[in-house]
């Protein structure tokens, strides 16, 4: 399936605001591979898919998880929202036709992250975070300008924002998200 054609099924898919923020990513995606010399068009059709099951409700998620074997952890139990990476993988795979396993892995860890990222997977982390339509996030002109000179230094950055944010919260931190701020933190400008 071309680009175009993913657009297109995502446009009526998607709710608008989904949408939207989707077509952000991608374009931010696209300029981040520029910046850091990666294949801008690997890197747009990753932040195209990276939320193609954001919009599926949650119970609808983990059924679809469990009669696909993809594994769900506790965290996800409570907070399910976080399967649409997971699943937004396999559906990128099985219904978009992507075979890529950067590009599917991405999209995997688009939400949690992880350590040691790939430049693919921390540029679709990083463009979900500084897209335009973006606006709430402490930091926003600091973090978007790290993003175009420093991906590790940025992932630093988003991770202990959304470390922060979850803990003010009282909600369930991923541990997968704690075990890739505590590898990216080295990268941190102080």
């Amino acid at each position: 399936m071309e680009i175009n054609e993913i657009r297109k099924r995502l446009k009526k898919e998607l709710d608008k605001g989904r949408y939207e923020h989707t077509k952000g990513v991608m374009y931010t995606a696209g300029c981040l591979a520029m910046a850091h010399r990666y294949s801008i068009d690997k890197a747009m059709l990753a932040g195209l898919l990276h939320d193609c099951a954001k919009c599926i409700p949650d119970n609808e998620k983990i059924a679809l998880c469990e009669k696909n074997g993809i594994l769900i952890h506790s965290v996800e139990y409570e907070s399910p929202y976080l399967l649409h990476a997971k699943l937004g993988s396999f559906l990128a795979e099985t219904v978009y036709g992507i075979t890529d396993p950067d590009i599917l892995h991405a999209i995997k860890v688009h939400t949690t992250g992880e350590p040691d990222m790939s430049i693919l997977d921390k540029i679709i982390y990083i463009a979900d975070y500084i897209e335009p339509g973006r606006n709430k996030a402490p930091n926003l002109p600091h973090v978007r300008e790290l993003a175009f000179c420093d991906l590790n230094a940025c992932m630093a950055e988003i991770l202990l924002d959304t470390l922060k944010y979850c803990s003010s919260r009282g909600g369930s931190i991923d541990p997968t998200t704690k075990m890739a701020y505590d590898f990216y933190r080295q990268y941190r400008r102080e």
